[in-house]
């Protein structure tokens, strides 16, 4: 079979060509991406390490989790790095430290009571569905419109984007897309 542009000689040494300027602006743009990338998150604090820095903004909150009406356990360590590593298309490691096994994220816990520290270098508008990120809670598998956010005891309208403050107690609950409240009443037949 005979490629379109590979018959004449020519034209064979044109398309090579324009496949390699094509293939060199590529890994170019590729790489100039996660460069820039790595720079502008070094001063987000949801994607830094926290150990080296100066952090007097500090705070801790209360977070109760239900998940289809069963209190959730919210574990310790939550917020001191995984052991993976962040690379890109070609294998080549982007230096993102937030993942390195010794890092510690700006948010945290440290036993497995619900209490979530919050430390940075200035004071920053932290959500609670930032410690939900960092905790990889798996959103996506949520039905949104029946789960709810209560802070100190009145219904949140942000929901998962309700502001952290020092001392306030977090209520989360969610339930499932697949669960079914009828299930866990007595309105069906004993048959079904």
């Amino acid at each position: 079979m005979r490629w379109p542009g590979m018959g004449d000689p020519r034209r064979r040494k044109k398309t090579i060509r324009f496949l390699i300027i094509l293939l060199i602006i590529g890994v170019s743009v590729g790489v100039t991406s996660s460069v820039i990338q790595g720079f502008l998150g070094q001063s987000d604090p949801l994607k830094v390490c926290i150990e080296n820095l100066n952090t007097p903004y500090k705070m801790s909150v209360t977070l109760e989790l239900y998940v289809d009406g069963n209190k959730a356990a919210i574990p310790a360590n939550i917020g001191f790095g995984d052991n993976l590593v962040e690379s890109n298309f070609l294998g080549i490691s982007l230096g993102d430290e937030l993942l390195s096994s010794d890092c510690q994220r700006t948010m945290y816990t440290l036993t497995n009571d619900g209490t979530i520290y919050v430390e940075w270098e200035k004071e920053y508008p932290f959500e609670i569905g930032h410690f939900l990120w960092i905790w990889d809670f798996p959103m996506k598998d949520m039905d949104e419109s029946k789960s709810r956010m209560v802070v100190d005891g009145k219904e949140s309208d942000r929901f998962i984007h309700a502001l952290l403050k020092d001392g306030s107690v977090y209520r989360g609950e969610f339930y499932s897309e697949g669960f079914d409240e009828s299930q866990e009443s007595d309105f069906l037949p004993p048959d079904l």
